[in-house]
């Protein structure tokens, strides 16, 4: 079992991912710079759980998550609904996927329609 340090007296609280104090902690950075997605952009629409209404996600966007975030902005003023990020999947609210296919080929990011 692997142990780690998460106080010292002289430091006073330490982040466990770098070992640094939490106010210099550098974990936050190094994550927000790394691709979320595998670049295999997916377009699908789905009602799972959201008792029968439409959400149409876009998956695999190899973007960091503010380059995401900016890009959902974008859609969501295109189609016109609102939507969120969730863990790195765009999710806008109806079914958009044409305009949403067509928008992404146009910015030159190769996506394809998943699902029915």
């Amino acid at each position: 079992m692997k142990s780690t340090l998460v106080y010292s007296t002289d430091k006073g609280r330490l982040c466990t991912g770098c070992g640094e104090t939490v106010s210099a902690c550098r974990c936050a950075a190094l994550t927000a710079n790394t691709p979320v997605g595998d670049g295999k952009v997916r377009v699908l629409l789905d009602t799972k759980g959201r008792n029968g209404k439409a959400v149409t996600q876009v998956t695999g966007l190899a973007l960091t998550l503010t380059e995401i975030e900016l890009l959902a902005k974008t859609l969501k003023a295109r189609c016109g609904s609102g939507g969120a990020v969730k863990s790195g999947i765009i999710e806008i609210q109806g079914d958009h996927r044409p305009v949403i296919l067509a928008f992404l080929q146009s910015k030159g990011i190769a996506a394809k329609q998943a699902g029915g």
